[in-house]
């Protein structure tokens, strides 16, 4: 049988760390397995970026007929984002998931750089789209997409080849992650051997209180956020329980909200959601409302930022929360999404490739424990936001 890629990403992490341990110049010298498989994600970034986003604003033509479901759709997002996003700023500065980490911080110093001395709103508009990629300037990127799919809607049918042209880049994206995803296993022994190797085995212990913020967050959200957010617009939380468990244990089994959504489309017509409400909400939901996977970038970004001793005022983390809200609306459907929306992240408040692509090291061996419940929770806020958009749209039976 061929093991998953999250089985094989846990025996590397264990054969990693059994290699530092024993051979710690072995362990060491494998920190270029973890380098490169790195520079592969980082370089998925700004195509992936671009194109999902212009699709995203440009390619929901449809916004207009849907009128009121779909206002209320994008705006039932938005609020939940903000919410994960806030709790998981809230815990990552109450608990400090990444100051017990002994990172090799003399080895990636060298790397850390001053944020650009220029005004912020300056350094938001790019002189050239193309200097804006090779800089892996997110922020930047993300305002020309923006702009540009506002011109892409606003030319109409003439702009249809190349909206065409976008989403085949984003299929293309999705498909080279998958390829560079495939050598995540070989990463996390890199990473995993070289940090055992320097710091020995000691440096596990730091990463609890990290699993913990995370696991906190994502409790709440699932324990207090959703059913208040139930309660106050009166959908029967029995009912709704009974419709997302299955398809919240699918998720939670095989982390993959995908996988989870026929099922999820079943359950919530058969609580009485209607099919142009589940399909509109559920199927916007996977890219757009990805609830437990932005509490799960919130807390990883201020993990890195913490772990790496990286000075950081309420203002950059401001910026981090704004660039966080946007850069995940656009790929949350990516394998591995939060690691990608975390080194699209960074940089926008001066963090440089060197030490993203560090942080992005420590957190890769234990993603996979934090890949099932984030998936899960996912799932359990596409249930509930069909079931709220059914509920404002008066189609959903008391």
């Amino acid at each position: 049988m061929r093991l998953s890629l999250t089985t094989q990403i846990l025996a590397a992490l264990a054969l990693g760390g059994l290699v530092g341990w024993l051979w710690p110049p072995v362990g060491q010298s494998m920190q270029i397995l973890a380098t490169i498989f790195i520079r592969m994600v980082l370089v998925i970034i700004a195509p992936l970026v671009f194109a999902t986003l212009v699709v995203g604003i440009a390619g929901q033509g449809s916004l207009r007929k849907l009128g009121s479901m779909a206002l209320q759709t994008l705006c039932l997002f938005m609020v939940i984002t903000t919410l994960a996003l806030a709790i998981a700023f809230a815990l990552g500065n109450l608990l400090q998931p990444g100051h017990d980490i002994a990172a090799a911080v003399s080895q990636v110093a060298t790397g850390i750089g001053a944020p650009p001395a220029e005004s912020f709103w300056i350094r938001l508009f790019p002189q050239s789209i193309f200097d804006a990629m090779a800089r892996g300037d997110v922020l930047q990127i993300v305002v020309f997409s923006v702009l540009f799919a506002i011109a892409v809607s606003a030319a109409g049918t003439a702009a249809g080849p190349v909206l065409d042209w976008c989403r085949s880049l984003a299929q293309v994206m999705y498909k080279f992650t998958d390829l560079v995803m495939l050598a995540a296993p070989v990463g996390v022994f890199g990473a995993a051997a070289s940090l055992v190797g320097k710091q020995g085995l000691q440096v596990g212990a730091g990463f609890v209180r990290f699993m913990a913020a995370v696991y906190l967050g994502l409790a709440l959200l699932l324990l207090v956020c959703f059913p208040l957010l139930a309660l106050l617009f009166r959908i029967p939380l029995r009912r709704l329980y009974q419709a997302a468990k299955e398809p919240f244990a699918i998720a939670f089994a095989t982390a993959s909200g995908s996988a989870a959504l026929p099922k999820t489309m079943e359950h919530m017509e058969e609580m009485g959601v209607p099919r142009s409400v589940a399909s509109f909400a559920i199927g916007t939901g996977l890219n757009f409302n990805a609830s437990g996977s932005t509490l799960f970038t919130g807390v990883g970004s201020l993990f890195i930022l913490q772990a790496f001793h990286i000075p950081h005022t309420f203002g950059d983390q401001m910026v981090l929360f704004g660039t966080l809200f946007l850069v995940g609306k656009g790929i949350a459907a990516v394998p591995r999404a939060g690691l990608v929306v975390i080194a699209a992240t960074l940089p926008s408040i001066g963090v440089s490739p060197e030490v993203v692509g560090a942080g992005i090291g420590l957190i890769l061996g234990i993603d996979p424990l934090l890949d099932m419940p984030r998936t899960a929770v996912n799932v359990a806020g596409h249930c509930l936001s069909s079931a709220l958009i059914a509920r404002w749209q008066g189609a959903l039976p008391r």
